[in-house]
């Protein structure tokens, strides 16, 4: 079961905070529970894992199952939210080298979250001539960057399968009834699945829009709906026995104190992807208003011979979050060596689980020492229980550090800056005086 420990990170605080944030966070809790806070339309995350729509999600169990049956890989075109949160759990769970292992369960190939050629060209070649269907992930259909690949894909199918084959491989999940995507779905006789109208993108990790492709590469969905609805519970708990309560608190009170940038760590680099989700979630969610704190992630112990000095001894802006698994299931012992050439034999029949641990230990006496302050979540094994756990902590404690932001956690007004300015560049019909401006403006 997940556990927090800020003791490494109260430590900066010179005078107790727990009870002047109290009411603050109460009044919180209530607006994520009950509504009557910024955004209040975008709560239906808050209790979806106990609430979520049974004959939806008996439907994504089947058509996980079909998409196993008849293709060796399933194509996920989404960006954002629409994908982050499939592919840091499927890599996390699974491994980051998931399509390189051999399994029975089809390669999982997410595209659309870019405009580089090359990337959806090798996608294209990777999946040479082999059965795959298409998972295509937006509320609207006219988001850029999804909606072309989704043509590219779609063509490759029409020309592999024909219309009918094609249709009957490609799974829409979008908004219940209106959008463009919605309206080609049911016009070419696409199964669809629901983008749910009070959740938004970044959080939408535990409906269909992450739920479809986690299936398909072979994950228990009930066990980590059970995980999710497991914190749910804790999270409804209005005190200091919280774990999401003290992550929003000693966050809020760190920010205030002068710490603008959050380090996310791990020591396993399969946790890379489930970084990106985070970071994602709270960059969109509090950054805005000229406040917030700075999400960046770092993977231990690599980039502690990257980003080691600068943690240690840059800039004292920072604030780091270690998320701890228990030792996995296939122990690896260090081999005795005859020569000892590398000194290392101190370690002989040590297993990698122990190194790892004294590593992970070593650095949070340094980085404390340096100035670091250090937020600890301790997870039991890594699996879809606990997964399901950490993906719904982040949500809550996310949408409560919005509120003590004193900002709209569910909104993103200034994605829609680069779009406009690209939309005028490409010459989208509307967009022509700020195309010839901007077009102007970049000639000087």
């Amino acid at each position: 079961m997940l556990s927090i420990d800020v003791s490494h990170a109260a430590s900066f605080l010179p005078l107790p905070y727990e009870e002047a944030l109290r009411p603050r966070l109460a009044r919180a809790a209530q607006w994520l529970q009950n509504g009557g806070g910024k955004g209040d339309d975008f709560i239906g995350w808050v209790k979806l894992p106990r609430d979520h729509d049974r004959e939806e999600y008996a439907r994504i169990l089947a058509a996980a199952k079909k998409i196993q049956s008849d293709s060796k890989a399933l194509v996920v075109i989404g960006i954002g939210g629409s994908y982050l949160g499939a592919r840091g759990v499927i890599e996390c769970l699974c491994s980051p080298n998931y399509n390189l292992r051999k399994k029975s369960t089809p390669n999982i190939y997410f595209i659309g979250n870019g405009l580089s050629s090359d990337a959806l060209a090798d996608v294209m070649e990777l999946l040479g001539d082999d059965d795959f269907s298409v998972n295509v992930i937006s509320k609207s259909g006219t988001t850029t960057e999804p909606a072309v690949a989704f043509r590219f894909f779609r063509e490759k199918l029409e020309r592999k399968y024909g219309k009918a084959g094609a249709a009957a491989r490609i799974y829409a999940t979008t908004d219940r009834s209106r959008g463009a995507l919605k309206a080609l779905a049911d016009a070419e006789g696409y199964e669809t699945f629901t983008v749910p109208d009070d959740v938004g993108g970044r959080y939408s990790v535990l409906t269909a829009v992450g739920l479809l492709p986690i299936a398909v590469a072979g994950i228990d969905l009930d066990e980590l709906m059970h995980g999710a609805q497991e914190l749910m519970d804790r999270c409804a708990v209005n005190d200091f026995t919280n774990p999401a309560w003290q992550y929003a608190a000693i966050r809020s009170e760190l920010y205030h104190r002068g710490k603008k940038i959050e380090l996310l760590a791990c020591f396993e680099p399969a946790f890379r992807f489930m970084a990106e989700w985070w970071k994602q979630l709270y960059g969109e969610s509090e950054g805005k208003d000229n406040l917030g704190l700075f999400p960046a992630s770092v993977d231990f112990t690599a980039d502690l011979h990257s980003m080691g000095q600068y943690i240690q001894q840059g800039e004292r802006h920072l604030l780091e979050t270690v998320v701890r698994f228990a030792p996995g299931k296939r122990s690896q012992s260090v081999p005795h060596d005859a020569l000892n050439g590398d000194g290392l034999n101190f370690l002989a029949g040590r297993t990698m689980d122990y190194i790892n641990r004294q590593a992970m230990d070593g650095t949070l006496l340094a980085h404390v020492e340096g100035g670091v302050p250090n937020i600890i979540l301790n997870l039991g094994e890594n699996n879809a229980r606990t997964m399901g756990q950490l993906i719904y902590f982040f949500e809550y404690a996310c949408g409560l550090s919005g509120y003590l932001l004193g900002v709209n956690p569910f909104d993103q007004p200034g994605v829609e800056a680069y779009k406009k300015n690209m939309f005028a560049l490409l010459g989208k019909p509307g967009y022509e005086e700020l195309g010839r401006e901007l077009r102007s403006r970049l000639e000087h």
